[in-house]
């Protein structure tokens, strides 16, 4: 076995490592870029060193380097998580050349899946179902535009080196490929050095499942079951879950057995995921196609071991060291239901925008439960980091396990309303809103889900009757402290209490009247029975009543109070009901029309304009690409007009609400 390893990787995945190394009596090396010289996983590691600049394409992507920080600390073999170099075969044949093993797949496997092209010729000649597309180098967009018409619309174009939902691009029409081509060849170029695009046909009510595949150096190998990952957001993962709402025992054994027949086509050993597109529509589970394979680890490993009580990290090692698996398939369980959120520096109230910045606070659920139901984080941030553009926006992730999917998923609500993160944007409402929808309840899944059930966008989830009186009741009661805090601050409390026990709470346009009782509320004439902890100065608190429980998340914003729980933020302000007429008479601000301006969404890079000054543009029409934590966004006018003045350039970095241009 290893006695020192280094990760080349940063973040959460740099952390899961070394917390799974350590626990095996290994020394471990962190390598750092500039931006994450303070990161958590610098501190965790035994040792640290750094690789360069902020820019992944001068630090983390540098093999040169790791082998470098390799010989410098004698550390005899390199895990690489994921993305950066975990997928680059001559990364592996590099460390080989230097007598550095590499906790992986060998290079010719991960050279033949990687290759998107390659990878569909292998799969066929392995007798593995693939779907229908062309295969070779498209030459330009006319050719694309031409190939597409060809396999019949709708299409997806995809980067042929690509991976982890970059350089992708969904073509309902020959517009959408005429517009979206370049832009695909542009994002794979800039994130993995190769511009080459293949178009196969989009299956319709499409679902994602993937088979973990684990083998050994010794040619054993076997599948840990499937997870739905169909939950998804620009092709980004948002939701995974072991095993499948779909899928049956007589699917998991089929794709299993193709999975295998894969990964031993090319000589496979260690983790490696089977990627295959399922075809809703048909109600037999027959019809699924592979998709991709990577070979690596995946950012949703956790849910397989949750529900195999197999670490997939430890077994990679032992796989790398030469160590043959110490069971076989017959020893694979399938326990309970695992659910995995991604927690995204993003804001899902205003378009799924990215959001960098410090953490001015972040502290996440507790990890807790055991036997019936537990709750695990895997993150690699700390309070007072900071979310960069130069990286992935994600945070955290959060897994939780119970006996049953339901129980998974409640499970999931109560430790989201436990997060506690402010500086920048999150999507815990979103995650929490997922949680709750009918739809997913039901099992009803598939890649369009976020699109189809928020076709308008995100504006929280919705709270039931029961919850927004209990809130209500909360508000004001949290009100009545805080003036009773200041009465008896100022001395103004001798003999009867003076704080106002009936309110008026103004909450999503409507007001309530709450009348406060000991131990109790009543509001708009529904009795409650409970308690609040809250108390001033804390951020969380526990509401119950009448047989439900809220954790809240209280903060303030002016005169108003904002209780976050459940998947959304409720905006209240209290007024005690003499004042209440007085009240209603109040004058809002309202603010600047600024739609007349092009401004950035968030903090990036301009790659493209596509109009200038004395342009005519219609709504709809792409205007400018930002690129934002290595996506490319295409910002799109809002209305028809002519554009009067260009305010910035081709390459030029923007702060976010930057203006790019004006209409008129």
């Amino acid at each position: 076995m290893f006695s020192k390893i280094l990760i080349a990787n940063r973040g959460e995945i740099a952390c899961r490592v070394i917390r799974t190394a350590r626990a095996m009596g290994i020394a471990t090396v962190a390598v750092y870029s500039d931006a994450d010289a303070r990161s958590a996983h610098v501190k965790m590691a035994d040792e640290a060193v750094p690789i360069g600049p902020s820019p992944a394409a001068e630090s983390y992507l540098r093999a040169d380097r790791i082998i470098e920080a390799c010989k410098a600390t004698g550390a005899e073999a390199v895990h690489p998580g994921y993305g950066f170099l975990s997928e680059r075969a001559s990364f592996v044949e590099a460390l080989e050349a230097e007598g550095i093993v590499f906790i992986g797949p060998p290079a010719s496997a991960i050279a033949a899946m990687g290759d998107k092209i390659e990878s569909k010729r292998i799969a066929q000649a392995a007798g593995v179902n693939v779907v229908p597309g062309f295969v070779g180098e498209i030459a330009d967009t006319a050719h694309a535009a031409k190939i597409a018409g060809e396999i019949g619309y709708p299409v997806m174009m995809k980067a042929s080196a690509g991976g982890g939902g970059k350089g992708m691009r969904l073509a309902w029409t020959e517009q959408d490929v005429r517009e979206g081509f370049e832009s695909v060849k542009r994002e794979s170029r800039n994130s993995f050095g190769d511009d080459r695009v293949f178009i196969e046909k989009f299956i319709e009510s499409p679902r994602h499942i993937e088979i973990q595949v684990l083998g050994d150096q010794h040619g054993n190998l076997i599948h840990l079951n499937e997870r739905e990952c169909s939950i998804q957001r620009r092709h980004q993962k948002v939701v995974e879950e072991a095993p499948s709402p779909f899928v049956t025992p007589e699917m998991r054994a089929r794709m299993g057995k193709q999975a295998i027949a894969l990964a031993r086509a090319v000589g496979y050993h260690s983790a490696g995921t089977v990627e295959l597109i399922v075809s809703g529509a048909d109600p037999t589970g027959e019809s699924f196609y592979f998709l991709e394979m990577n070979t690596r680890l995946q950012v949703e490993h956790p849910v397989t071991e949750a529900v195999t009580g197999i670490d997939l990290v430890e077994q990679m090692i032992r796989v790398a060291a030469g160590e043959p698996l110490g069971f076989g398939q017959a020893d694979v369980p399938l326990n309970g239901w695992a659910i995995e959120t991604r927690v995204y520096a993003e804001d899902p109230y205003r378009g799924f925008l990215p959001s960098t910045g410090r953490l001015m606070r972040y502290k996440s659920p507790s990890p807790e439960g055991e036997g019936e139901a537990y709750v695990r984080v895997d993150d690699g941030v700390a309070e007072g980091g900071e979310v960069s553009l130069f990286y992935d926006p994600m945070i955290a992730k959060l897994i939780t396990w119970a006996p049953t999917r339901d129980e998974a998923a409640d499970l999931q609500v109560t430790a989201l309303d436990r997060f506690e993160i402010e500086g920048p944007g999150h999507n815990i409402d979103f995650l929490s809103a997922l949680m709750q929808h009918p739809r997913f309840r039901a099992g009803e899944l598939t890649t369009g889900f976020i699109a189809e059930e928020y076709p308008e966008g995100f504006h929280g989830a919705p709270a039931s009757e029961e919850q927004l009186r209990l809130i209500a009741a909360v508000v004001a009661g949290n009100a009545s402290t805080m003036m009773a805090r200041a009465r008896r601050i100022s001395g103004q409390l001798n003999g009867p209490p003076a704080v106002p026990c009936d309110w008026t709470v103004r909450m999503g346009g409507r007001d309530y009247t709450v009348t406060l009782g000991e131990g109790h509320a009543t509001v708009d004439g529904h009795r409650i029975e409970g308690t609040c902890d809250w108390r001033p100065g804390i951020r969380l608190a526990t509401a119950s009543g009448n047989g439900q429980v809220l954790d809240l998340k209280v903060g303030r914003a002016g005169f108003d109070w904002l209780i976050t729980t459940h998947g959304a933020t409720h905006r209240a302000r209290a007024i005690p009901a003499r004042l209440a007429p007085l009240a209603a008479h109040m004058i809002e601000k309202t603010p600047p029309d600024l739609s007349r301006f092009l401004l950035s969404p968030m903090p990036g890079l301009l790659v493209a304009l596509h109009v200038a000054a004395g342009d005519r543009v219609e709504a709809g029409q792409p205007l400018a690409t930002v690129e934002a934590m290595k996506m490319e966004n295409i910002l799109r006018a809002q209305r028809s007009g002519t554009v009067s003045q260009v305010a910035a350039m081709v390459g030029e970095t923007l702060a976010a609400d930057a203006v790019i241009l004006e209409l008129e």
